[in-house]
């Protein structure tokens, strides 16, 4: 076991001292008697913020992602988390100045920045033109997730399935088809009969396709409310920072964008009136603090301490929370999966708060699917199909009561 990071205690001192939990993607502490605990958590997790002089995006575009790359950078801290559990384990803390592991410096190599990191910010930027986003351009929650979608394909490394459910809609059917592909090829093969023992579609796959699961990182782009976040979502919220699986919720508007990893929250009235703070990786009062780009040392290894925010977590009140957002869950295995949906379907059955989307067994007849545009799965017709459900960020369906 890593040995947690220690704090002094004044540094904690804007911590509310309450009784009431406080939930960390899917951890509970005690804020009494937790501290050190609840801050190595938080200082565990990747810290990305707006980086200057790194080399020109494009070859010839910005150094410096100062003022527009927030959303993308929240991007990068939801993706890093995954990246995190997914080699590394929930579990694992950062200790400063301690020898990392070879699959730490993996994932930080994975978004230095610079073109050829798979999630780098000139990735992302550049994935971004064909999401109808020029350089330089602020990004919402639901263009983040479409990028980091289609850049997972190049990480042979992770093998992530990232799943975008559009339309407030998760289909059980249509996740599982892409992290077990084996199976539509089994069923194909399924006339033909086995052979030497397997199923001859199943076989023709390389041995690292057949793996039971491939990793899913399912990001869900949201919209509760209009100008403000409906009271009607709270309770949902929260719920999902108790989730095993959560990564946390990415969220703002521009200039203005943040990563949510928990809360904590305590009544104050019958009239709903909550004071629940969601905690952000950054200094206090946002996470616009522009460093240095850093540089991989000659031995590959990468002087890590500007990626952890070795600071309290800060706080924002629910009734600042933007309304466009995007929540994101990890399931490693099948089974990780199996046990999400169980508890999604447990948390709809509740009173007290409204689903903020909804999880189904198949497609529902009234969603397009990709036969309506007799579209083939390549690459530019997925384009085209993402675009059509995603035409501005600001455009999503509202949930009402």
């Amino acid at each position: 076991m890593d040995t947690p990071f220690k704090f002094l205690p004044h540094i904690f001192e804007d911590f509310p001292e309450t009784s009431e939990p406080v939930w960390i993607l899917g951890k509970e502490y005690n804020a009494l008697t937790e501290k050190d605990e609840i801050l190595s958590d938080v200082t565990s997790r990747l810290w990305f913020t707006y980086r200057k002089n790194f080399p020109p995006i494009g070859g010839t575009g910005p150094t410096s992602d100062t003022g527009w790359g927030c959303m993308l950078r929240c991007g990068q801290m939801i993706l890093g988390e995954a990246l995190m559990c997914r080699h590394l384990g929930r579990d694992w803390r950062w200790a400063r100045e301690q020898k990392q592991r070879e699959e730490y410096i993996s994932i930080l190599n994975a978004f230095i920045d610079k073109k050829d990191s798979y999630y780098s910010i000139h990735q992302i930027a550049q994935m971004g033109v064909g999401e109808g986003k020029p350089i330089g351009q602020w990004y919402g929650p639901n263009t983040v997730a479409q990028v980091l979608k289609k850049l997972a394909v190049f990480d042979t490394w992770s093998r992530l399935v990232v799943h975008v459910a559009m339309d407030n809609t998760v289909i059980i059917e249509e996740i599982k088809r892409l992290c077990m592909p084996w199976l539509d090829l089994a069923g194909e093969a399924a006339g033909e009969g086995e052979v030497n023992g397997c199923l001859e579609g199943a076989c023709a796959l390389a041995e690292e396709e057949t793996a039971l699961w491939r990793p899913l990182v399912l990001l869900i782009p949201l919209r509760l409310g209009l100008s403000d976040i409906n009271e009607a979502y709270i309770e949902t919220l929260k719920q999902c920072f108790m989730l095993p699986q959560s990564l946390g919720v990415i969220g703002g508007k521009p200039n203005s964008a943040h990563y949510f990893i928990g809360y904590v929250g305590i009544l104050y009235s019958s009239h709903f009136i909550l004071l629940i703070y969601l905690f952000f990786n950054s200094f206090p009062n946002h996470p616009h603090t522009t460093q240095p780009a850093v540089e991989p040392c000659e031995d590959g290894q990468v002087p890590d301490d500007t990626y952890h925010c070795q600071h309290p977590p800060c706080r924002m009140h629910i009734c600042e929370l933007d309304p466009s957002i995007a929540a994101g869950f990890f399931c490693k295995t099948e089974d990780d999966f199996d046990d999400w949906c169980m508890r999604i379907r447990r948390l709809s059955c509740k009173k007290g708060g409204l689903p903020m989307f909804e999880l189904v067994d198949s497609q529902p007849v009234h969603m397009v699917s990709v036969d309506t545009f007799n579209l083939t799965p390549d690459f530019s017709d997925s384009d085209r199909l993402e675009r059509f459900f995603d035409s501005e960020d600001e455009e999503f369906e509202i949930l009402s009561l």
